[in-house]
């Protein structure tokens, strides 16, 4: 394999992973624009989708597409959980407390899953074989090509939400300026929840489109969570856009930084970017969302 054959090798192990970043990322942007909080508690949607899906696979023999299914839903009714029994309650509370809430719940949802399904890896077959498909040279899965087109997909849905339905306006408006979204009448209680289901629902696709490539785990979510605050921070946070930007930027760099110098950095990368962006442009490349004024 050429010079240039091996960096497009990178370029697409960069864009595979960092769809998935993208995702996690913008699921912490949903959150931050409609609360103010930085949701710790992100990475383990995506454990939960994969996690789920894998297990109702394995022991309950379900097809692939009603177990993914019902993964989805799960995880969406965990973070609305999380939100109705956690957030709420606290939601008179300092950002800080919030945060730390978050990571406590991050902390009992991993341990949780632990105990119930027990430290080993779970696998999940790829969606559609595994055979690679030659791109001038360098190799890609189906599998990425799932994970890929799951991005796309999930983030021209959320656009669509934003921009043509009520809740989404509404959501919108909240991140503007939630106490002029109040005067208006809108429920910033019911706003929030619809955040951390969209969150949570995010993640689980995440979870479920990268679970064949990787296996799944109890644990993995804490450095994919890591990585999509990180993915979050490059691009904006609380910017949409901002956030699939930097989840492909950061996927890239992270897959070039270990192909072309070492794969000792390879986790080290996301956070010399974060380091990078918070003293060099705090509010992103694309900048941070220009709500929560009120």
């Amino acid at each position: 394999m050429t010079w240039e054959q091996q960096v497009l090798q990178y370029l697409l192990s960069g864009i595979t992973t960092g769809s998935t970043y993208a995702l996690i990322a913008l699921g912490f942007s949903l959150v931050y624009n409609a609360t103010g909080v930085i949701n710790f508690a992100q990475g383990e949607f995506v454990m939960l989708g994969g996690m789920i899906t894998a297990v109702l696979l394995k022991s309950w023999g379900l097809s692939l597409p009603l177990a993914a299914g019902i993964a989805i839903v799960a995880t969406t009714l965990v973070g609305l959980a999380l939100d109705r029994a956690a957030i709420r309650p606290a939601r008179n509370a300092s950002i800080v407390t919030l945060v730390i809430i978050t990571v406590g719940a991050s902390i009992f949802m991993r341990g949780l899953a632990g105990i119930i399904w027990g430290p080993n890896e779970h696998a999940v077959p790829a969606f559609s074989g595994e055979q690679a498909i030659t791109v001038g040279g360098a190799f890609i899965t189906p599998q990425s090509l799932w994970v890929l087109g799951a991005t796309v997909v999930v983030a021209l849905a959320m656009w669509a939400v934003f921009e043509y339905t009520l809740v989404g306006k509404a959501m919108r408006a909240c991140a503007i300026n939630p106490v002029a979204a109040r005067l208006c009448g809108i429920d910033l209680s019911r706003m929030v929840s619809w955040s951390f289901a969209l969150a949570a629902g995010s993640g689980a696709i995440a979870g479920i489109v990268l679970a064949p490539l990787t296996m799944t785990q109890y644990n993995v979510g804490t450095m994919l969570g890591l990585k999509g605050f990180c993915a979050a921070m490059l691009g904006g946070l609380g910017n949409g856009l901002g956030a699939i930007a930097g989840g492909f930027l950061l996927g890239v760099l992270e897959a070039l930084g270990a192909g072309l110098i070492s794969s000792s950095y390879k986790d080290a990368i996301a956070f010399v970017v974060l380091l990078a962006v918070l003293v060099l442009k705090p509010s992103g490349l694309l900048g941070g969302s220009e709500g929560r004024s009120g």
